[in-house]
């Protein structure tokens, strides 16, 4: 979770990135330059060079104001744009936890409360959004190397646990997930925590929003060869996403690099076994744990 020797504090996120972005658009397709928005703001132009690239972020009544200084009528996209400001300033759950992770990732929970649908690729273990305590534990621990406090190993539990109520509610996110077959297979800290995880899977793929996969051993190759990664659907106001974790850090991929992953997955998707099947060997590999 936290990544020894990786980048803490900070720099500029998604949101405050995707808001500078579009202003800065907006403000090309009204023929303004970075002077003329400045004077308009009162600001100095490096202000606003630095609000147009996420590392300042913008405050709400300066967002209001630009709109209306670059003739932007829709209130579709201003009531957009404004919410994305509020986004960008207000707090949320996951904040208690940004001195305790690292800056690459606090972007994450985010995506997931604002996504429409998670599509999801996992090669080595299952995925945060569908582990148990024990597993997620143990996990984490091996990820630490041993070198954590137990309290702060329960506290990125918490974490990664509180991350998956956007699976149920009054509005649960869609979520699809394919997972190699090796993952059920794994034994991620011993046989009797397998056991509760594979149980809590086949709980897991009865809900509704929740479509679970299993690409098989025996499937010849496919596009996933090159590692785990997540899809976010955003919505149309928004780029959609790939996010990709690694030992180097975490990367979110927008279009026009998202496409590669979009088709990736496809391919993914149409290779895994149905859920009917999946949920079959599931109980397969359960029975084999007992």
């Amino acid at each position: 979770m936290a990544g020894r020797g990786r980048p803490k504090g900070p720099k500029p996120g998604l949101r405050s990135r995707w808001l500078g972005e579009k202003l800065r658009a907006m403000r090309e397709a009204a023929g303004k330059s970075r002077s003329d928005a400045a004077e308009f703001l009162q600001r100095d132009p490096t202000v606003v060079s630095r609000q147009e690239t996420g590392e300042y972020p913008v405050r709400r009544p300066d967002v209001y104001a630009l709109l209306t200084y670059y003739g932007v009528e829709d209130e579709r996209t201003r009531e957009a744009l404004l919410t994305l400001c509020e986004d960008v300033w207000r707090k949320s759950w996951w904040d208690p936890y940004s001195d305790e992770v690292t800056r690459d990732f606090i972007d994450l929970p985010w995506l997931e409360s604002r996504t429409e649908q998670i599509e999801e690729y996992q090669t080595m273990v299952l995925h945060g959004m569908l582990q148990t305590r024990a597993y997620a534990e143990a996990v984490i621990t091996k990820a630490e190397h041993d070198s954590s406090s137990e309290e702060q190993i329960a506290r990125w539990v918490d974490l990664r646990l509180e991350r998956q109520k956007v699976l149920s509610g009054d509005k649960p996110i869609r979520y699809f997930a394919v997972l190699e077959e090796p993952v059920l297979w794994r034994p991620i800290g011993g046989a009797k925590v397998m056991r509760e995880q594979l149980e809590h899977l086949l709980e897991a793929g009865e809900q509704d929003n929740i479509d679970l996969r299993i690409m098989p051993t025996a499937h010849g190759p496919h596009s996933g060869h090159l590692g785990s990664f997540m899809l976010f659907t955003m919505p149309e106001e928004f780029t959609n996403v790939a996010y990709v974790e690694s030992l180097g850090g975490a990367l979110y991929v927008e279009s026009p690099g998202v496409e590669r992953f979009e088709d990736a997955w496809d391919d993914l998707y149409r290779g895994a076994l149905s859920p009917e099947r999946s949920a079959a060997l599931i109980k397969i590999v359960l029975e084999e744990t007992k």
